[in-house]
């Protein structure tokens, strides 16, 4: 499965690979979608992806399909359910963070602010294809701190420019998918029919 030309990162594991084929820089508009992403990359700080990847059904399961308008209405009972599933993350910050997120998503959304505008809003709506070979993809850049600093004034957590530009990849806000890889012409051109 790991037999084609990509990018460094999925090295040989299936489930790596299959993220990076599929998912990883593909442009996503969906609120829920990217509200959910959003969630699972602040999970990640201080983690392998390939961890969340692997627990990412798991979290998924607990946190209600990472429908926002469920898991805004979690209560302590809920906390603890989450503490305790051996499934999860059981990161009480995390957590608590994940719930205020929904809060803060649906206040946006209460306010005539979709969250997918609210994201893409700095970009008009248009993915950025970078021209990256192995070794040169930043770990942050403006747009990311810009954004970080966005989510934070509104009160999300878990969203400093190094998580927010692994997000903007992970969503297709950039296609950093390295030139050799056979995955950046092909996001690329997804990117044009947006």
């Amino acid at each position: 499965m790991c037999d084609k030309p990509r990018c460094s990162w999925p090295k040989s594991d299936p489930l790596y690979c299959a993220y990076h084929d599929d998912e990883w820089g593909v442009p996503e508009f969906d609120s829920r979608a990217l509200w959910e992403k959003l969630v699972l990359d602040g999970f990640q700080a201080g983690l392998a992806w390939i961890t969340i990847l692997r627990k990412r059904d798991s979290l998924r399961a607990a946190f209600a399909g990472f429908d926002p308008e469920k898991v805004a209405r979690f209560d302590d009972t809920d906390i603890e359910r989450l503490m305790n599933d051996r499934g999860i993350i059981r990161s009480r910050a995390k957590i608590l963070a994940a719930i205020d997120s929904a809060r803060l998503t649906l206040n946006l959304r209460d306010r005539g602010i979709a969250f997918t505008d609210f994201i893409w809003e700095s970009q008009d709506r248009t993915p950025v294809t970078n021209h990256f070979r192995h070794g040169e993809i930043p770990t942050e850049t403006q747009a990311s701190r810009d954004l970080a600093k966005k989510l934070k004034s509104e009160g999300y957590k878990f969203c400093g420019p190094v998580i927010v530009y692994a997000f903007m990849q992970a969503v297709g806000m950039v296609n950093d998918h390295t030139v050799d890889c056979f995955r950046h012409g092909e996001v690329a051109a997804m990117a044009k029919k947006g």
